[in-house]
């Protein structure tokens, strides 16, 4: 039986580590929740985006091919069409 965290790992290359990284998002319903989904997930190297819409927090794992700097620009770039607001979260 093959788990969904071993598929995961068989997925990527070998050498990628994976790390989370946390935003805080001005999210406030499912539908932003689901464009930052849909922003994030198009990128190469992300594997899962988790969103609280109560938290306003998104966090997501990603391996080595992406970078925080490069999640937050597109978050940002949603941000100032939105008008929500989107940080590195502290």
């Amino acid at each position: 039986i093959q788990t969904e965290s071993s598929y995961f790992k068989h997925s990527q290359r070998p050498t990628t580590n994976m790390t989370e990284t946390v935003f805080d998002v001005g999210m406030t319903c499912e539908g932003c929740a689901n464009a930052v989904k849909r922003i994030l997930g198009k990128l190469d190297g992300v594997t899962n985006i988790d969103t609280n819409v109560d938290a306003k927090k998104v966090t997501v794992t990603h391996g080595d091919a992406v970078t925080k700097e490069v999640m937050l620009a597109k978050l940002t770039k949603w941000s100032e069409a939105s008008g929500k607001s989107v940080a590195l979260a502290a």
